[in-house]
Parts: structure tokens; sequence; C-alpha cells
């Protein structure tokens, strides 16, 4: 009798014991007669145990696993689609149930009467249990199905889901003819109409009327929304509306609501199943190669896009954007919210937050949602010529259409506020004393990519952000985050995404007005925000190029297209950002980065269109980056001048330079060693002797192998001081005459003819082995835009060099006032109209953003279900590679841990999107 008595207390609470739960795996009439016995019938009660046995997600995911599912899709197809049939056909009629879903046992009755039931051996039905056990097999099987059918979905897959059923209609009724009130005949119509009637009726039968039925996926999604919004399951019970209990009432106040439908936190688990369920069929899409995405859409994603019912459409939206942004203040008062205040509370509590999980899968489905361009779901081109634009309908993607729709004020302020708050928090956490201390928000880098879509999608929406005090911080916040995850080579597609972002809001002229004012937001101590909005942009751009070592390469365009559309914007430029602009411009200019890939010569054009910008619109504004134009007038005379021989000329000097210095060094060594060895036995004054002749020698070394540093990439110096203070003179030729002989030296020992230079140039300068030819220098060379600044150059040089050598070193502030006040209308072309490169959407990019968004649903699907794991990704490709180093934060888990009797075999894994 005691026996049996830990089922019937375990029987209350729905759950089953661990014993029949593992005979489920290694019995004959459990899983595994799944592959082994043939054509298994839909009325079976083997498929019983599928929608009873599991109590968790994590239980049917380790006890069904991915090599079972594709086994049997290998050994007897009809069981798995004989499965999908069963659970779907369950869900359906459980979703009609009047006992569905179950109450809750909260209250003390309720719990002692199930006890009661279970005393007597009549457990109560779980029905809440069964709907979720049948999301969970479904999540557990698609993805498998998915896979095996490849990029274009077979014949397996629309038999299951998408193949209509014909059945009589017996609804419908006989038609029955009646004559019109008023008709103008023709004569042979009327003869016609006579001869017909004079022949038997048995000759012309009616055909029964038949009806299509809805395909199995098109009632599962159905299915799906009425989960969605059925009280006492994702919804409170005091909204429910006699015996409706699907009611479509938007989750949380925000968007479209303005009531809060109640405190439903209890039942954010449920939403979280449902949803996931949901992105498991829109992930249809990743099992497609990127060059079949456009022509081969996901049907699951194209349904649900268009041809959803609007009412349900604008609830759906509403509710992932309102549950999405008021993810900051919609934190509930419990132990985990409270302790969450604490650093290492990520440690000490390793229980998943239920909230934190419904916000992070509500902004995928909806990131997905808005993304998704495929097929029939493009939008539409309107327009023509240089008016050309895109953009969606209803009838292409409804969700796309319904946020460009929105316009109303305070929509924009909710969605900005939520945006902002995000960005508020990870920016915090980057900002604390004990390293490792918060964990980094979940869905960081959906919240960017959403943002991404709203100002791309809502011109409104742009134009307020802009116009926004809260615009310029939530910059500051997008620049701090990017300048954080630079170094990351995972994170290196949102840097991409940030990139481009940034050259977005750059096109419009309220971001260039808005970079005037100074930073107000509160950044961390590591990225100080000194001067105005303009200095914290270029200084952050700087340190992004100059310190990632050619990591980021592709990025850098977008960047310095962001600086060129906000040059004729720029006013009172500090001298540390003045003088990173030109280092940036210096290293652009290095031959060995120019010779190096056929892109970066766009880099100095861009730079120059900067410069023509700011000196066009913003001459006198700027003293500090003349001064330094002007102190770097060598590098742009030398642009015009550029030849491949001569840039291959001074690659090879520079070489020899570092050889020659390298050598100098080594035998400076040997030097300082031999001396250390007699030092005690030499006289004092002949030490000091030899310690002045090896500064004279270090001298000319330093004179003549003072060369900037240049790889294949931008140099990663960092320095901020300004290329030269404006109290010195400009400089010209400081060599020495000892180091000028040396030079001369070199140079005719290092005399490079017409055969050298081919073979250096033939043997790949850049990483890519890409070979520059005369042709290739000539194409870009002569296009430069260098007019604007050596008009510039040759007006002003002169009279500031005058200046310096009229009046003494002191007189900085009389030199930039003078440039302050100075006006080159005369000498200067015409200002032309303002023209802003803007980012324009292509098939690749399209294709890009889509694999980044699903490449990190996939990763953060890994842990702790591993929805997508060990199948055929096609989309992109996911690099496996163990961390190395050990974290702190892995020490203080460790210590944390063994305090609480607890130990963590989690590894940390990190994975690189490509």
């Amino acid at each position: 009798m005691f026996s049996k008595l830990p089922q019937r207390l375990t029987a209350p609470l729905g759950l089953l014991s661990d014993s029949e739960k593992l005979a489920f795996r290694s019995q004959s009439g459990g899983l595994q007669k799944l592959a082994a016995v043939r054509n298994i019938l839909e009325t079976d009660s083997y498929w019983n145990q599928y929608v009873v046995l599991f109590d968790s997600a994590s239980e049917v995911f380790s006890l069904i696993t991915s090599n079972d599912i594709r086994r049997a899709l290998q050994d007897a197809p009809e069981n798995v689609a004989t499965l999908i049939r069963v659970m779907c056909s369950r869900l359906f009629n459980l979703i009609s149930d009047h006992t569905f879903p179950a109450p809750t046992s909260a209250s003390v009755s309720a719990l002692a009467t199930s006890f009661i039931k279970a005393g007597t051996g009549t457990a109560e039905r779980n029905t809440t249990k069964e709907v979720l056990n049948c999301l969970r097999v479904l999540q557990r099987v698609l993805p498998v199905v998915f896979e095996v059918e490849g990029g274009e979905p077979g014949s397996f897959e629309v038999d299951v889901f998408w193949k209509k059923e014909e059945i009589d209609d017996t609804e419908a009724q006989p038609v029955q003819s009646e004559t019109p009130q008023f008709v103008i005949e023709d004569e042979e119509d009327s003869e016609d109409e006579a001869k017909s009637s004079a022949l038997p009726s048995s000759t012309t039968p009616n055909p029964k009327p038949r009806k299509q039925l809805p395909s199995l996926g098109e009632r599962l999604f159905s299915s799906i929304v009425d989960l969605l919004f059925c009280c006492g399951f994702t919804l409170p019970m005091q909204i429910q509306k006699d015996h409706y209990k699907i009611n479509y009432v938007i989750w949380e106040k925000g968007i479209g609501s303005m009531v809060d439908p109640g405190p439903n936190h209890h039942y954010d688990n449920n939403k979280t199943e449902v949803l996931r369920l949901l992105l498991v069929l829109l992930s249809r899409q990743i099992y497609v190669s990127a060059s079949s995405l456009f022509s081969r859409p996901s049907m699951y994603t194209l349904h649900l896009v268009q041809k959803l019912p609007r009412r349900d459409v604008l609830t759906i939206l509403c509710s992932l954007l309102n549950t999405a942004m008021n993810s900051p203040q919609a934190q509930p008062i419990t132990i985990n919210s409270m302790a969450g205040k604490l650093p290492y509370n990520h440690l000490v509590f390793k229980g998943e937050d239920p909230r934190v999980n419904l916000v992070a899968i509500c902004f995928e489905v909806l990131v997905v949602l808005l993304d998704f361009q495929s097929g029939s779901a493009r939008d539409v081109v309107v327009g023509s010529n240089e008016q050309q634009t895109s953009a969606p309908t209803t009838r292409t993607n409804a969700f796309r259409y319904f946020l460009m729709k929105l316009h109303r004020t305070q929509d924009f302020q909710f969605v900005l506020s939520g945006i902002l708050g995000i960005m508020e928090q990870e920016v915090m956490n980057m900002n604390n004393i004990l390293p490792g201390a918060r964990k980094s928000t979940p869905y960081i880098a959906e919240n960017i990519v959403f943002f991404w879509k709203m100002i791309e999608l809502n011109k409104r929406f742009r134009a307020y952000v802009l116009d926004s005090d809260q615009g310029m911080d939530l910059i500051a916040y997008l620049l701090c985050y990017k300048m954080e995850i630079k170094d990351k080579p995972q994170q290196h597609g949102i840097c991409r995404a940030l990139s481009y972002i940034v050259q977005t809001l750059s096109a419009e002229p309220a971001f260039g007005q808005r970079l005037t004012y100074p930073i107000k937001a509160s950044l961390p101590s590591k990225f100080p925000a000194s001067g105005t909005g303009a200095d914290f942009m270029i200084n952050t751009i700087y340190s992004i190029v100059a310190t990632t070592s050619g990591q980021l390469n592709s990025l850098y365009p977008a960047l310095i297209i962001a600086l060129s559309n906000c040059a004729p914007y720029f006013k009172n430029l500090s001298i540390t950002s003045s003088t990173r602009l030109v280092q940036l411009f210096t290293s652009f200019s290095n031959p060995l980065f120019l010779l190096s890939d056929e892109g970066h010569p766009r880099l100095l054009f861009f730079m120059l269109e900067m410069f023509n910008s700011i000196i066009l619109h913003r001459l006198s504004d700027n003293p500090n980056l003349i001064h330094g134009i002007l102190a770097a007038h060598k590098t742009f005379e030398d642009l015009g001048t550029f030849t491949l021989a001569r840039g291959l000329r001074e690659i090879r000097r520079v070489q020899l330079a570092r050889e020659d210095q390298a050598e100098d060094l080594s035998l400076d060594d040997k030097r300082k060693s031999k001396r250390v060895s007699r030092e005690e036995h030499v006289p004092e004054e002949k030490k000091n002797l030899l310690n002045k002749e090896d500064g004279n020698d270090n001298d000319e070394v330093s004179a003549v192998t003072q060369i900037p540093h240049s790889d294949t990439d931008i140099g990663t110096t960092t320095t901020t001081e300004p290329i030269v203070s404006p109290s010195e003179p400009i400089p010209t030729d400081r060599t020495s005459e000892k180091a000028k002989g040396k030079m001369k030296q070199r140079r005719s020992s290092s005399s490079l003819d017409a055969g050298s230079l081919e073979r250096i140039a033939a043997t790949g300068i850049g990483r890519n082995g890409f070979v520059p030819t005369p042709e290739w220098v000539a194409s870009w060379q002569q296009g430069l835009p260098l007019d604007t600044v050596m008009l510039m150059i040759s007006e002003l040089l002169p009279k500031v060099q005058e200046m310096q050598n009229s009046q003494k070193a002191s007189s900085a502030s009389t030199i930039l006032d003078f440039l302050g006040s100075v006006t080159l209308v005369d000498v200067l072309p015409p200002v032309p109209p303002l023209s802003p490169r803007r980012f324009v959407w292509s098939d690749a990019s399209i294709v890009w953003l889509t694999s980044l968004i699903w490449g990190e649903i996939f990763v953060r699907g890994m842990t702790p279900l591993g929805v997508w794991n060990s199948t055929n990704i096609r989309l992109f490709y996911v690099k496996h590679s163990q961390n190395q180093q050990r974290q702190i934060t892995e020490t203080v888990s460790s210590v944390v841990g063994g305090l609480l009797g607890r130990t963590n075999s989690d590894t940390t894994v990190s994975r690189t999107r490509v």
C-alpha cells in the first residue's frame, strides 16, 4: 500500500515519477516504437504518453533527441507525420475543451481536493499540462523535419502542413431559380433558352457542392494565436467575458492600449512556450541557403505576415512591442528583482527569470517578423529615378506596414523610452568597479536591431528621435556599446549594424544640428564625453579605427561616411578631435595602406569630402582643424602627385629603415652588455664620454627611422596629442645634417628600378594578395577632391608661416584668432547643395541582417533547451571555440557554488557567427 504513496502524492501536482520517464526511452513501447513499428494509427493509445508524460520543456528536449526524430524520419516517416497530426489534433481539441485551462491549485481547498482524489485513485486531468506538452513536442520535432526537407519544402512537409482536404458541403443550400423582375432579352437568346428548356432535365445534373478545409498549418497558426490570448492561460481570468475564454486583448499597457489588464506575470512561462513554437515555425528559413533566401521563402512566415486578419496582426504586434518596451520598468517586486541590484546576483541565483525569457523571445519574434522580405513579402517600389523608394503594404508584410503607420507622439515617446532604458542598463553594467558583477542584458542585440527597423520603416519616428533631447543620449549609448564589443569577434555583426545605424542617422540634418550640443547622458568613465556631441562622435570613431587593427576594416567606410555627412555641421572642434581627424587622414594616406586593398582609396575620398565640407561651410568655426590641415600640408601635396612607383618606393624605404633600426638596436644591446661587464674597471670620466657618444648615435637613428608605423591596416596609435601646437611653426624639414647624409647614402644604395618595383607589386602588399597597377592608381588618384583643400592651403599657409616667423612662440591665440576670422569667399568655389550619402538596402545587406538576427537567436537557443542544436543550418555558419582565459566571474561562481553546496559543470563556449 505504501509503495504507491509517492506516485499518489505527486499526482495532484501533475507530476509523474522518474521511472516512467526513463522507461519512455528504454522500453520498446516508448520512443523506440516511433522508428521500429511502421504505420502506427492515429487512434493508437501509444500517442497518449507524448501528451501526459512530460512535466517541463527540458524533459521533452532531453528525452527526445534530434537523432531519434531523424532516425524515425528515415525508417518510418509516416509515424512522424502521424505524431505531428496527433499533437496538432489534440491541441485543437484541448483549446475548445471546457476544462481548459485547468484551474491553478493555488488555494488550500483546491490542493486538498486534489489530494483526496489522488487517494481514491481518480487523478484529475490537467489540460494545461497537455496543451504545453503538445507545444513542446512540436518544438522538438519540427526543426528536424525542416532540416531533412532542406531548401525547398518537400512532399512530406507539404502533405502534412499545407495540403487541403475537400469535403461535401452539406450546409450549402440548393440554388432555386427565380424569375427576374425585368430582363431585356434578345431574340437569339430567347430561341436558345426555348431549346434548352425543351431538353430533359436529366441531361444537366447539378454537381454536389464541395468546400476546402483549412490546412493543418493554417489551423495550427490559428490555434497559436488563440493561445496567445487565452484567459487563464496567457491572460488573467478577470478579463474573461461570459464563457468566451479567447479575448484579443493587448498584453500590457502601451501602444494601442491605455488600460493595464492586470498582473499577468504568472502566465509569463505559458506565453514563452507558445512564442517558442511560433519562433520554431518561423525558423524554417534558416534551413535555406543564403543564395535561395529570396526565391524560396518560408511558407509559414508568409502565412503569418500576409494571411492573418488585421485584428490578429495588430493585437500580436502591440503585445510583443509593449512587452519588450516595458522591460526596464515592468519588473515585479520579488526576491529575484530585489537581489538583482546586488553584485554577482546572477551567480548566486542560478534560476532563469521568466520575465527576462519572455521579453527576450518577444524581441526575437518581433525582429524576425519586421525583417522578413522574402518572396512576395518584398517591399513595393514606389516613385521613379532619384525619388524611388520602397515601402511595405498589407499584402507584402502587414507587421512592417502597421509599424510604419505609427504616428502618435505618445507612442513614439513610449518606444524611445523603452529602447533608451535597455541601452542605459547595458551601459551602466559596463561601469562596474567589480568586473563581471552584472550580467549583460540578453536581448541587447535585438533591441539594437529593433531600433534600426523603427528608424528605417517609420520616418516620423526617426524625426522624433532626432528632435528629442533623448536622441543624442541614445546615440552616445550606442557608440559606447560599440566601443565595448569591438574587440569581441562574435559581436562584430552587431558592430556592423551599429555602423549602418550611425550612417542612417547622419544623413538627417537634425542629427548634424544636434551634434553642436554636449552629451548629457551619464557614460562610463572609460568613455569620456567632454566637448560637444561632434567631439564625442569623432573620438569614438577614431578609437574604433585605430584600435581594431583592421579587424573591422569593412566597417570603416560607413563610419567615415557618417563623419562626412555631419561635416557641414561641425563647429568649434576641440584640439583632440581636430588632431584625430588629421591623424585618420594621414593613416589612410599611407602608401602601404592605400595599395593594400582595392577599397582603401575610397576612405581617403570620404575624408577629403569631409574636409571640403568643413572648409566650405564652417571654415571660421574650426580654427583647430584648419591649423592641423595646414600642419599636414605635405601629405595633401604628395597625394596630388601620387603614383604607383612613388608609393612602392616609399614602402621600400620604410622597410629598409625598420631593418636598419633593428640592426642598430641589436648593436646597441651588444655594446651595453660589454659595457656592463667592464663597467667597474672604467674610470668615471671615460664612462660619461661613452654615454655621450651613445646618445649621439641614438639621435641619428631616431632622426632616420622616426617613420609612422604602417601595416596592411590602420596604425594602432591612440595618442590624443595635437600634431603640432598652434604656437609652433608649421613643420618643415628638421632633419639634421648628419641624418641627411645617412639618408642620402641609404637612398643611393637602395634605389629601385622599374623591374624591382614590379616585383614588389607582384608579391602583393595586402593580406589578400591584391596587386595594384598603375592604371588602377590613376583611376582613383585623378578623382580625389583635392582642389578645395589645396586652395585653402595655398591661401592660408604663407600667412600663418609669416605670423609664426614674426611673432613669439607663445602667440597661439593670435594664430587661432586669425584662422577663426578668416574668410575665403572669393577664393573657394561656390558652396554646393548638401547631398549626404544614405545607407541603401541591397539584397546582400538584407540577407546579411537576416543571418545576423537568426544567428543571435540560434546561439541564445543553444541553452538550456538547444532548440536548433544538432541540425544542419544552411543560412549561416556557427563556429564553436573554447575560451582559454579564466574569467573572474567563473572564480566567483565556483566560490559561491561551493558555499551553497552547488557545482557548475557548464563550460563556457564562445560562438562566432559567420
